[in-house]
């Protein structure tokens, strides 16, 4: 059986086991992006799911989503607090204490690079000290396994491509920074206490409930909300820099697998979760205008706007996913193009454009 059959149905088995057998979840974030499709995708599954967050970047509208999409019964089966990870007393009560939550998946995080430049003591204080606080509070419960968002900035100045998990370099901003300090503290919490962790380091994840707002938006649903209110869509560079585009089924996948593995070298360990594949902003731009001209003709020959490259970002970023696939079974379900494609649908009938 090839690589790609054996994740597949790895994954496949996972997800019959847990729906037979429920577990119970601790999503902090869970107000987010991706704490809120980790939230849908357990509810989905039968699970009991506690939820934290303290909506700094979080939206109640996530929520509610998840509930209709979920349906009453399973909606049942979660319990929200509105907590703050920087306070400890929040962090331990969402963890149950002894006895409480199976897993944790920590996503709670300030993120951004931009952010982390303008206000490093605010990122620092959640991504460092929240971090410490829900670690503490995970070994203090005897959790079984805490699953946390690591990030690829984690990379820095690493010229090499495809990256591999073992080969960093000088982080470029103070988020970079607090996330490498996150899997410092969880090796160290894994030799001192002997605590289980895994950390996924994120490539450029995107999809619906991405939220398209604000200053920091990400570029998949900033781009895609200009382009359907025939707003400017600015590219930062020359349009060569490019990412490895993951869609959020995978990241789900991803994050179900590093929680339940039974493999005891799979532990305490870092997994780049992507796809291994690079896109440029050019090429992005155009796959999105393709994916909405059919709707919208007048973006057919869209030309956007260039402006400068923006302090702190790295030019190209490629993940080698051997080790996910061989430790945890990991198989991307989605390619760039398909979650883009469910992606735009989301955002359409969301922004109320048809």
């Amino acid at each position: 059986m090839d690589d790609h059959n054996r994740g597949a149905t790895a994954y496949a088995a996972l997800l019959h086991e847990l729906s037979a057998q429920p577990k119970r979840w601790l999503v902090t974030g869970a107000a987010g992006f991706i704490g809120s499709n980790l939230v849908e995708a357990l509810l989905r599954l039968g699970q009991r799911v506690t939820g934290m967050d303290n909506f700094a970047t979080g939206h109640q509208h996530n929520l509610d989503q998840v509930r209709a999409l979920a349906g009453e019964a399973a909606w049942a089966n979660f319990d929200f607090i509105d907590g703050d990870i920087r306070v400890p007393g929040d962090c331990a009560r969402a963890c149950g204490g002894a006895g409480g939550v199976d897993y944790v998946l920590h996503q709670a995080a300030l993120g951004s690079v931009a952010r982390s430049i303008e206000d490093p003591a605010a990122t620092n204080a959640t991504n460092v000290g929240g971090f410490l606080n829900m670690l503490t509070a995970a070994r203090d419960a005897k959790v079984k396994r805490f699953v946390y968002a690591a990030s690829s900035s984690t990379y820095g100045d690493h010229p090499a491509l495809p990256k591999i998990e073992e080969q960093i370099g000088r982080p470029l901003s103070p988020y970079a920074v607090t996330k490498y300090v996150n899997e410092l503290y969880a090796e160290v919490f894994g030799r001192c206490y002997g605590m289980d962790s895994i950390g996924l380091r994120y490539f450029n994840v995107f999809g619906p409930r991405q939220d398209p707002n604000g200053a920091y938006a990400a570029v998949i649903p900033q781009w895609v909300a200009a382009l359907i209110a025939d707003a400017p869509v600015r590219i930062n560079g020359d349009g060569e820099t490019s990412r490895d585009f993951c869609y959020i089924d995978n990241v789900i996948q991803a994050n179900l697998l590093a929680a339940c593995s039974t493999d005891p070298q799979a532990a305490n360990q870092v997994y780049n979760v992507a796809l291994n594949e690079r896109t440029s902003l050019k090429q992005l731009h155009a796959m999105m205008c393709a994916l909405l001209a059919p709707r919208f003709p007048r973006l057919d020959g869209h030309t956007p706007q260039y402006t400068d490259f923006r302090p702190g970002d790295v030019r190209h970023s490629q993940a080698d996913i051997d080790k996910a696939r061989k430790r945890l079974g990991y198989e991307p379900t989605h390619r760039i193009q398909e979650g883009l494609a469910v992606a735009m649908d989301w955002y359409v009938e969301r922004l109320g454009a048809h």
